[in-house]
Formats: structure tokens, C-alpha cells, sequence
């Protein structure tokens, strides 16, 4: 899947593994490709805490069929920002709005207005306005599921929080954290509903806008943008007969389709059947994009990996109505949804260190295949029905020269290196296996609890580092202190930790 397509995948216990052989198939070569390499950084987690609606009252927050696709803001830290920015001050002791970077704030608007501009009814589709009900307060409009909810945004004490327990200086601090993070809300924001009016009185400029909104911009150097990319996915053709003559093609009529397991901004993943075995199938919505052509590239990739602790590509279906892409199926979902889900209760200090160990098997393979993943965390790590954790997302995995695809990376995640100079490479993927095992021990903690995120990077320039969280053994924790040394080069390989790991694994009972 492609970087910025991050696709939480529903899965239900107790399906079979898939079976297959690929004794009939080859490898296909793999397009290297050039990127652009920008500043612009988009990042994407999940948790759960109550959350509250415009009346206060508590919505019930067991929802685990977490469906968002990829986020489409951004968060830009430009020391030499010399935009002009624009503000007008709210009534009822209300702080000022910054209108340049707060474009989905709507100001005084009702409920019924507020639900009239979110259309259509797409997952994660919100704008800000002041409460009605609560003067002085404002609401978070976010749709989901066909409806929209409603949350209050207490302002108190020139601090803004929706649960009480997270508390923010600024609305746009709030909203880049349920970007990040969904902490409670049905979704994570992700697309927000532009105020025309500001809109049309501003000056836009990307250097200066938390979100971009594609469809409003219009001008010439977006159009620039637009005709480079369109030369790119013209020069990215991967012709699908190669596949075909490699015995990767599977035919429609061989493949069934069933419920929708995830949603993704490209597509759809869906529950499908493959010779009566059940596989995981990411239905394209446009097979002429230079999306597909990404989604091509990565399955090229993805036939020359085979290892245990990586999801394996089954085959590509180019006569349907739109292309598919179809991997075994991985029964218990993703290993950050795994550990939340279940927590201290369930997952044994065994579970955790196999988990682990499988993560670094597989990446340690691809440490030895010279592919770098760039995208290493929970949330790209599949546990099997058998409780076998495989790392996903592979496919992202460029080769070390090229640069950030569209600028979209985690930046909880990302090596310091990788964000101040897009510089990746297995050492890179190394800090970010460091930060997954900090998921791992935490049970699904999102990474730097209380730091927000603005003030990430910064504080890990300055030598912080995150502690062990309760209970981690302390030679897992020296695993991680050595993942995060500052420099690459001093940072252990992936074959080495994985020895470290199997001998911890053999001992934990």
C-alpha cells in the first residue's frame, strides 16, 4: 500500500491461513522511481478514551471497527514563515482565530448549518465551530458512519479538551492531535469542510495551511504539481502482462468477494475467498491512476520477499472491474488493534516478546534483501490466526537514494535523520523498530504520551528519549535506547538484534 494509504483492516478470529505454492511463479523487477521530496508531514495513530457530545454526556467509545483512511493533513514547522496571518477575535472571552491556519473553523454556525456543510457523509470529514449550547465553548463536527457527531471543546483556563484528560494551548494543537490520533472520537479527522468566506479573503499559500484542499486550489504551481505527477505515473507503466507471464494474475471468477474489513483513501479492502480460502483482497477505486501504478510497483516488490514474517502476496486481478490486489489473510487484525484490544489481561510477556522477535525476523530478511520499509510501526505488523506477527507494508520500500512521496511520514516514528533530511535506510528503520517495541510493551500506547507533537522533533534533537514503560524488562529497553542512538551508524542491525531477541524469547516463559 502506498505511503499516506494507511487502511485499518477489521479482521474476524478464526478463519484459515491461506495455502497456496509459487512454484509456478517468478519475481518481477521492481521501477525504481524519483520523488519529490518536501517538508509537509502527515501523521496517523488510533486510541480510545470517552468522549463527550454537545450535551456532555458520555458516548459509548467500544467501538473497535476502527475504518479510517489516510489522513490529509499536515503539520509544517517553518522558522522562516513570513506569511501574513490573519485574525479576528471571538466574543465571550474566546481566544483569537487564526484564519490562515484555521480554514475548517466555521465560527458562530448552528447544529443543523454545521450538518449541512459536512457532505457528503465521508468518514472523517469535520470542521470547528462555537457550541451553541455552551457560549464560550466551541464543537467538533466529525462524520462518521453516514451521521455526524458532535463533540464540546471545552475552553478553560486558555486551554482547550474534549475528554478532560488531554489538554491543548491552541484548537489547531487539538485538531493536529485527532488527526493523529482518533483518542476516543468515532475516527481521526481527515478531510476538513473549508470556510469559503475565509477562504476567499486569504492569501493561500502551502507554506502557511495546516490542510490542503485540492479541490479549491487552482493555482498555477498546484497545476505544476498536478502535470509532474501525471508525467510520473505516465513514466511509472508497469505493464500487466508481465505479471501474467510470472503467474501472479488471478482471474475474477476465481476470487469472492465479501464484507468490507477497512477503508482506505485508494480503496476498499474486503474479506474475499480464493479456492475456498479466505484472503485479504484491496479493491482499487481507480484503476488508471498513478495510485494503481504505485499499488503495481509495490506488488512487484512484494513477489520477490517471501518470508514467514512477512504478508505474503497471493496475485493481482486486472479483469475486474477495477484492479485488485490479494494477500493472505492475517485473522487477528493489526498488532497495534491487538494489543489494545486485549491489553495486561490477555497478552503474556510471551505473547510480547514473540511478537518482537517475529517483527525482527521479518525486517532483519529484508535488511538482508537491502529493501528499507520507511513506514515501520504497530499499525504495519499483522498477527496471524496461529498468533505469528508479519510485517506489511513493505511494498513502500524504496530504494535508499529517493525521497518522501508526497511528504507523507509519521513523525512519531521517523528516525531524525529521515525527517530533517529524508535520509533512509535500514538504521532509520532501525529507531522506528525501536519506537514499535515501545508499542509493544506500552500495549499500544501512542508513542511520546503528553508531548505534543509539535514539540517532537524537538525534543528528541535535544537528547530526549521516552522511558521504559512499566513493566518492560530492562534488556528490551536497552534494545530500544540502542535503536534511538542519534546516529546511524551507531545503531545495531536488524540481524543482530534479531539473535538478541531469539535468546530473550527462548528463556521467557
Amino acid at each position: 500500500m502506498v505511503m499516506g494509504d494507511e487502511i485499518k483492516i477489521r479482521y474476524h478470529n478464526g478463519f484459515d491461513k491461506i495455502k497456496y505454492s509459487d512454484n509456478s511463479k517468478e519475481n518481477l523487477a521492481i521501477i525504481n522511481r524519483t520523488t519529490t521530496v518536501t517538508t509537509t508531514t502527515s501523521v496517523y495513530q488510533t486510541s480510545t478514551v470517552n468522549i463527550l457530545d454537545d450535551s456532555c454526556k458520555i458516548i459509548n467509545n467500544n467501538n473497535n471497527n476502527k475504518t479510517s483512511a489516510t489522513i490529509t493533513s499536515s503539520y509544517r514547522k517553518d522558522n522562516n514563515n513570513t506569511n501574513i496571518k490573519h485574525y479576528h477575535q471571538n466574543n465571550n472571552n474566546m481566544p483569537d482565530v487564526d484564519d490562515a491556519n484555521m480554514q475548517w473553523f466555521h465560527g458562530k454556525i448552528t447544529r443543523e448549518e454545521a450538518e449541512s456543510l459536512l457532505t457528503p457523509r465521508e468518514d472523517g470529514l469535520f470542521l470547528v465551530r462555537e457550541s451553541t449550547n455552551f457560549p464560550g465553548d466551541y464543537a467538533l463536527c466529525v462524520c462518521y458512519n453516514g451521521r455526524v457527531e458532535h463533540y464540546r471543546v471545552i475552553y478553560n483556563d486558555n486551554r482547550f479538551t474534549i475528554d478532560e484528560e488531554e489538554f491543548f494551548d491552541t484548537l489547531i494543537e487539538l485538531v493536529e492531535h485527532y488527526c493523529l490520533d482518533a483518542d476516543g472520537l468515532c475516527t481521526r479527522l481527515r478531510d476538513p469542510v473549508v470556510n469559503k468566506l475565509v477562504n476567499n479573503n486569504l492569501t493561500t499559500n502551502n507554506n502557511n495551511n495546516n490542510f490542503s484542499n485540492n479541490n479549491n486550489n487552482n493555482n498555477s504551481s498546484n497545476n505544476n504539481n498536478s502535470n509532474n505527477n501525471n508525467n510520473q505515473a505516465s513514466s511509472l507503466l508497469l505493464d500487466p502482462k508481465a505479471f501474467e507471464a510470472a503467474g501472479w494474475v488471478i482471474r475474477m471468477n476465481d476470487l469472492k468477494l465479501g464484507e468490507i474489513l477497512g477503508k482506505g483513501e485508494f480503496g476498499d479492502v474486503l474479506l474475499g475467498s480464493l479456492h475456498g480460502q479466505k484472503v485479504a483482497v484491496k479493491k482499487l477505486k481507480d484503476s488508471n491512476s498513478k495510485a494503481a501504478q504505485d499499488f503495481l510497483t509495490e506488488a512487484s516488490l512484494m513477489t520477490s520477499l517471501r518470508h514467514k514474517n512477512l504478508v505474503q502476496l497471493l496475485g493481482v486481478v486486472f479483469d475486474g472491474p477495477s484492479i485488485c490486489f490479494v494477500t493472505e489473510y492475517m485473522a487477528k487484525g493489526s498488532l497495534v488493534d491487538y494489543l489494545r484490544s486485549r491489553g495486561r489481561l490477555h497478552v503474556t510477556r510471551k505473547d510480547q516478546i514473540a511478537f518482537a522477535a517475529d517483527t525482527c525476523a521479518g525486517m532483519a530478511y529484508l535488511e538482508s534483501k537491502q529493501v528499507i520499509h520507511r513506514d515501520l510501526a504497530a499499525r504495519n505488523v499483522l498477527i496471524s490466526e496461529e498468533g505469528v506477527a508479519k510485517v506489511c507494508d513493505f511494498g513502500l520500500a524504496r530504494d535508499q537514494t529517493l525521497g518522501l512521496d508526497g511528504g507523507k511520514f509519521p513523525i512519531k516514528w521517523t528516525a531524525p535523520e529521515a525527517l530533517r533530511f529524508a535520509k533512509f535506510s535500514n538504521k532509520s528503520d532501525m529507531w522506528s523498530f525501536g519506537i514499535l517495541l515501545w508499542e509493544i510493551y506500552s500495549f499500544g500506547r501512542v508513542p511520546y504520551p503528553r508531548i505534543p507533537l509539535a514539540d517532537v522533533v524537538k525534543h528528541v534533537e535535544k537528547g530526549y528519549r521516552m522511558e521504559a514503560p512499566e513493566g518492560c524488562p530492562n534488556e528490551i529497553y536497552d534494545i530500544m535506547r540502542q535503536a534511538w542512538h542519534f546516529d546511524p551508524d551507531c545503531r545495531p542491525t536488524f540481524s543482530i538484534i534479531s539473535q538478541k531477541l531469539d535468546q530473550l524469547r527462548a528463556l521467557t516463559t
